[in-house]
């Protein structure tokens, strides 16, 4: 039964900083794709970053050069570090996972984390 749990979301003042972890379990085979989208409340679920096995990251236009996306394959963990945080960020934020190299980035991801809230706000 593959889960994946995502944590450390929490309300944080704009310009701080945040490391969100999404533990997986479950899994015989490694995920080549995994990554986090988030959605905001009144939009559309967006992709703000994903990796793959060979640590290959992509990022959404809005967090470049603010978080970064990082996996340790020995811990079956993924990483979203967030820094120099903004209210725009203010999402619930959820991982996944998928045994393809590309479906997490095109959004068919295969296993899905419940959320995270993440609030910016002053």
């Amino acid at each position: 039964q593959v889960q994946l749990v995502e944590s450390g979301g929490s309300l944080v003042q704009p310009g701080g900083s945040l490391r969100l972890s999404c533990l997986t379990s479950g899994s015989r085979y490694r995920f080549q794709s995994m990554g986090w989208y988030r959605q905001a409340p009144g939009k559309e679920r967006e992709l703000v970053a994903t990796i793959t096995t060979g640590d290959s990251a992509t990022y959404a236009d809005s967090v470049k050069g603010r978080f970064t996306i990082s996996r340790d394959n020995a811990k079956n963990t993924m990483y979203l570090q967030m820094n120099s945080l903004k209210p725009e960020d203010t999402a619930v934020y959820y991982c996944t996972a998928d045994p393809k190299i590309s479906d997490v980035a095109a959004g068919r991801g295969d296993y899905w984390g419940q959320g995270t809230q993440v609030t910016v706000s002053s």
